[in-house]
Protein backbone atom coordinates (compact mmCIF):
# COMPACT_ATOMS: atom_id res chain seq x y z
CA UNK A 1 0.00 0.00 0.00
CA UNK A 2 1.58 3.01 -1.34
CA UNK A 3 2.10 5.98 1.61
CA UNK A 4 0.48 8.85 0.15
CA UNK A 5 -0.83 12.56 1.58
CA UNK A 6 -0.72 14.94 -1.21
CA UNK A 7 -2.06 14.27 -4.42
CA UNK A 8 -1.60 16.76 -7.66
CA UNK A 9 -3.96 16.58 -10.50
CA UNK A 10 -3.18 18.11 -13.98
CA UNK A 11 -6.58 19.79 -15.75
CA UNK A 12 -7.03 19.49 -19.43
CA UNK A 13 -7.43 16.24 -20.22
CA UNK A 14 -7.62 15.14 -16.59
CA UNK A 15 -10.48 16.50 -15.24
CA UNK A 16 -12.01 18.41 -17.90
CA UNK A 17 -11.83 18.03 -21.33
CA UNK A 18 -11.10 20.24 -24.25
CA UNK A 19 -11.35 18.90 -28.24
CA UNK A 20 -10.51 20.73 -31.22
CA UNK A 21 -13.93 22.32 -32.26
CA UNK A 22 -13.95 23.71 -29.16
CA UNK A 23 -10.30 25.26 -29.64
CA UNK A 24 -11.57 26.43 -32.96
CA UNK A 25 -14.61 28.51 -31.31
CA UNK A 26 -12.96 29.76 -29.04
CA UNK A 27 -10.18 31.35 -31.68
CA UNK A 28 -12.75 32.36 -33.52
CA UNK A 29 -14.56 34.32 -30.92
CA UNK A 30 -11.16 36.04 -29.71
CA UNK A 31 -10.36 37.13 -33.29
CA UNK A 32 -14.16 38.42 -33.74
CA UNK A 33 -13.87 40.31 -30.51
CA UNK A 34 -10.32 41.49 -31.22
CA UNK A 35 -11.68 42.64 -34.67
CA UNK A 36 -14.68 44.79 -33.13
CA UNK A 37 -12.78 46.46 -30.60
CA UNK A 38 -9.99 47.22 -33.20
CA UNK A 39 -12.31 48.70 -35.44
CA UNK A 40 -14.25 50.84 -32.57
CA UNK A 41 -10.43 52.05 -32.09
CA UNK A 42 -10.15 53.40 -36.01
CA UNK A 43 -8.47 49.75 -37.16
CA UNK A 44 -9.41 47.43 -39.85
CA UNK A 45 -7.58 44.37 -40.20
CA UNK A 46 -9.40 41.49 -42.24
CA UNK A 47 -10.29 38.50 -40.21
CA UNK A 48 -7.77 36.36 -41.95
CA UNK A 49 -5.19 38.90 -40.93
CA UNK A 50 -6.20 38.77 -37.32
CA UNK A 51 -6.08 34.56 -37.61
CA UNK A 52 -2.63 34.64 -38.87
CA UNK A 53 -1.81 36.99 -35.57
CA UNK A 54 -3.30 34.85 -33.47
CA UNK A 55 -1.77 31.62 -34.88
CA UNK A 56 1.75 33.83 -34.54
CA UNK A 57 1.38 34.48 -31.21
CA UNK A 58 0.58 30.97 -30.38
CA UNK A 59 4.11 29.93 -32.09
CA UNK A 60 5.68 32.43 -29.61
CA UNK A 61 3.91 31.21 -26.69
CA UNK A 62 4.99 27.56 -27.68
CA UNK A 63 8.06 28.42 -27.98
CA UNK A 64 8.46 29.84 -24.62
CA UNK A 65 6.65 26.73 -23.48
CA UNK A 66 9.10 24.63 -24.81
CA UNK A 67 11.69 25.96 -22.54
CA UNK A 68 9.23 24.77 -19.20
CA UNK A 69 8.21 29.08 -18.93
CA UNK A 70 5.33 31.00 -19.62
CA UNK A 71 3.94 34.54 -20.21
CA UNK A 72 1.44 35.73 -18.07
CA UNK A 73 -1.86 36.29 -19.82
CA UNK A 74 -1.59 39.55 -20.03
CA UNK A 75 1.32 39.13 -21.93
CA UNK A 76 0.21 37.26 -23.98
CA UNK A 77 -2.73 39.58 -25.16
CA UNK A 78 0.03 42.05 -25.54
CA UNK A 79 2.09 39.72 -28.11
CA UNK A 80 -1.13 38.96 -29.60
CA UNK A 81 -1.60 42.69 -30.18
CA UNK A 82 1.77 42.96 -31.77
CA UNK A 83 1.41 40.68 -33.56
CA UNK A 84 -1.39 42.10 -35.67
CA UNK A 85 1.09 45.32 -36.25
CA UNK A 86 4.41 46.67 -35.29
CA UNK A 87 3.50 49.36 -33.08
CA UNK A 88 0.04 49.05 -32.77
CA UNK A 89 0.25 48.07 -28.92
CA UNK A 90 2.01 51.77 -28.12
CA UNK A 91 -0.82 53.21 -30.45
CA UNK A 92 -3.99 51.43 -28.86
CA UNK A 93 -5.56 53.48 -25.82
CA UNK A 94 -5.36 51.03 -22.55
CA UNK A 95 -8.98 51.26 -22.70
CA UNK A 96 -8.94 49.35 -26.25
CA UNK A 97 -6.26 47.06 -25.02
CA UNK A 98 -8.21 45.80 -21.91
CA UNK A 99 -11.59 44.87 -23.83
CA UNK A 100 -9.57 42.75 -26.57
CA UNK A 101 -7.78 41.06 -22.83
CA UNK A 102 -11.85 40.70 -21.94
CA UNK A 103 -12.58 39.18 -25.01
CA UNK A 104 -9.37 36.98 -25.33
CA UNK A 105 -10.38 35.56 -22.15
CA UNK A 106 -14.04 35.09 -21.58
CA UNK A 107 -13.97 33.37 -25.43
CA UNK A 108 -13.29 30.61 -22.85
CA UNK A 109 -17.19 30.26 -20.83
CA UNK A 110 -18.54 30.44 -24.11
CA UNK A 111 -16.87 27.00 -25.08
CA UNK A 112 -16.50 25.07 -21.78
CA UNK A 113 -14.78 21.68 -21.98
CA UNK A 114 -16.59 19.37 -20.12
CA UNK A 115 -15.80 17.75 -16.69
CA UNK A 116 -14.98 14.23 -16.10
CA UNK A 117 -18.32 13.08 -14.77
CA UNK A 118 -16.50 11.22 -12.20
CA UNK A 119 -14.29 14.29 -10.96
CA UNK A 120 -16.82 15.78 -7.89
CA UNK A 121 -16.75 12.22 -6.48
CA UNK A 122 -13.61 11.57 -6.89
CA UNK A 123 -12.33 14.64 -4.79
CA UNK A 124 -15.34 14.81 -2.54
CA UNK A 125 -13.28 11.10 -1.90
CA UNK A 126 -10.45 11.76 -1.44
CA UNK A 127 -10.75 15.06 0.63
CA UNK A 128 -12.81 13.03 3.52
CA UNK A 129 -10.06 10.40 3.39
CA UNK A 130 -7.57 13.18 4.52
CA UNK A 131 -5.65 13.56 1.35
CA UNK A 132 -4.25 17.45 0.38
CA UNK A 133 -5.18 17.95 -3.08
CA UNK A 134 -3.32 20.07 -5.71
CA UNK A 135 -3.65 21.40 -8.99
CA UNK A 136 -0.80 21.87 -11.93
CA UNK A 137 -2.07 23.62 -15.34
CA UNK A 138 -0.26 24.77 -18.30
CA UNK A 139 -2.89 27.42 -19.06
CA UNK A 140 -2.90 27.98 -22.96
CA UNK A 141 -4.73 30.62 -24.32
CA UNK A 142 -6.95 31.35 -20.83
CA UNK A 143 -6.13 32.70 -17.74
CA UNK A 144 -5.65 30.76 -14.35
CA UNK A 145 -8.26 32.95 -13.15
CA UNK A 146 -11.03 31.91 -15.21
CA UNK A 147 -10.18 28.40 -14.24
CA UNK A 148 -10.91 29.20 -10.54
CA UNK A 149 -14.32 30.90 -11.55
CA UNK A 150 -15.12 27.74 -13.79
CA UNK A 151 -13.49 25.31 -11.06
CA UNK A 152 -15.80 27.30 -8.44
CA UNK A 153 -18.97 26.53 -10.87
CA UNK A 154 -18.30 23.38 -11.02
CA UNK A 155 -18.22 22.84 -7.43
CA UNK A 156 -14.78 21.27 -7.01
CA UNK A 157 -12.49 24.12 -6.10
CA UNK A 158 -13.26 23.51 -2.63
CA UNK A 159 -11.53 20.88 -2.45
CA UNK A 160 -7.84 22.03 -3.56
CA UNK A 161 -5.39 23.78 -0.92
CA UNK A 162 -3.04 24.20 -3.96
CA UNK A 163 -3.60 25.69 -7.49
CA UNK A 164 -0.45 26.44 -9.54
CA UNK A 165 -1.43 28.20 -13.20
CA UNK A 166 1.09 28.23 -15.48
CA UNK A 167 0.49 31.97 -16.46
CA UNK A 168 0.17 32.86 -12.45
CA UNK A 169 4.04 31.30 -12.09
CA UNK A 170 5.61 31.64 -15.07
CA UNK A 171 6.73 28.22 -15.23
CA UNK A 172 5.43 25.03 -17.08
CA UNK A 173 5.18 21.37 -16.74
CA UNK A 174 7.52 19.35 -17.49
CA UNK A 175 9.45 21.61 -15.88
CA UNK A 176 10.70 20.44 -12.28
CA UNK A 177 10.25 24.03 -10.64
CA UNK A 178 6.54 24.10 -11.25
CA UNK A 179 6.26 20.61 -9.31
CA UNK A 180 8.88 22.21 -6.80
CA UNK A 181 6.39 25.14 -6.09
CA UNK A 182 3.43 22.97 -5.83
CA UNK A 183 4.83 20.29 -3.56
CA UNK A 184 6.51 23.33 -1.40
CA UNK A 185 2.95 24.96 -0.73
CA UNK A 186 1.47 21.43 -0.02
CA UNK A 187 3.50 21.46 2.53
CA UNK A 188 3.96 17.66 2.35
CA UNK A 189 7.16 15.34 1.07
CA UNK A 190 7.89 14.70 -2.38
CA UNK A 191 7.90 11.03 -1.35
CA UNK A 192 4.59 10.76 -0.14
CA UNK A 193 3.27 13.07 -3.22
CA UNK A 194 1.51 11.11 -6.37
CA UNK A 195 1.15 13.24 -9.69
CA UNK A 196 -2.19 12.47 -11.84
CA UNK A 197 -2.48 13.35 -15.21
CA UNK A 198 -2.46 12.23 -18.96
CA UNK A 199 0.04 13.58 -20.74
CA UNK A 200 3.34 11.44 -21.17
CA UNK A 201 5.88 13.81 -21.47
CA UNK A 202 4.22 17.09 -19.40
CA UNK A 203 2.26 14.79 -16.22
CA UNK A 204 4.65 11.60 -16.60
CA UNK A 205 8.60 12.62 -17.35
CA UNK A 206 7.49 16.02 -15.53
CA UNK A 207 6.55 14.42 -12.37
CA UNK A 208 9.76 11.97 -12.23
CA UNK A 209 11.78 15.46 -13.22
CA UNK A 210 11.03 16.70 -9.91
CA UNK A 211 11.46 12.71 -8.07
CA UNK A 212 7.36 12.34 -7.67
CA UNK A 213 5.29 9.31 -8.62
CA UNK A 214 2.69 9.29 -11.30
CA UNK A 215 -0.50 7.83 -12.03
CA UNK A 216 -1.66 8.24 -15.63
CA UNK A 217 -5.21 8.75 -16.73
CA UNK A 218 -6.50 7.69 -20.19
CA UNK A 219 -5.42 6.44 -23.63
CA UNK A 220 -1.54 6.82 -23.22
CA UNK A 221 -0.95 3.35 -24.34
CA UNK A 222 1.91 2.36 -26.18
CA UNK A 223 3.62 5.59 -25.33
CA UNK A 224 4.74 4.62 -22.28
CA UNK A 225 8.06 3.64 -23.73
CA UNK A 226 9.35 7.30 -23.36
CA UNK A 227 8.58 7.18 -19.75
CA UNK A 228 6.54 4.61 -17.51
CA UNK A 229 4.58 5.98 -15.19
CA UNK A 230 4.29 4.08 -11.73
CA UNK A 231 0.67 2.58 -12.33
CA UNK A 232 -1.46 3.44 -15.33
CA UNK A 233 -5.55 3.43 -15.65
CA UNK A 234 -8.21 4.06 -18.23
CA UNK A 235 -10.46 6.33 -16.24
CA UNK A 236 -10.21 9.14 -13.33
CA UNK A 237 -12.41 6.92 -11.29
CA UNK A 238 -9.85 4.29 -11.17
CA UNK A 239 -7.60 6.86 -8.70
CA UNK A 240 -8.51 5.35 -6.19
CA UNK A 241 -7.79 1.78 -6.97
CA UNK A 242 -4.26 3.02 -8.30
CA UNK A 243 -3.60 4.53 -5.31
CA UNK A 244 -3.97 1.35 -3.47
CA UNK A 245 -1.53 -0.66 -5.77
CA UNK A 246 0.87 2.51 -6.20
CA UNK A 247 4.51 1.14 -5.22
CA UNK A 248 6.26 2.57 -2.02
CA UNK A 249 8.63 5.87 -2.76
CA UNK A 250 12.45 4.41 -1.72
Amino acid sequence: MSNVEAIIFDLWQTLIFDNRELGRDRTRLRIEGASRVLSRAGYNFTYEHLRESFRNCYRICHAKHDIGEDYSFDEQVRIFINCIEDGLLKSLDQTYIDKINYHYAEAFFDFLPPVDPDALDLLNILNKEGYKIGLISNTGMTPGRLFRRYMEDLGILKFFDVLTFSDEVGLTKPSKEIFDITIEQLGVPRDKVVHVGDHIVNDVVGAHNADVRVILVGSAQGKEAIEKPEVHVDRLRDVQYALKILPEKY
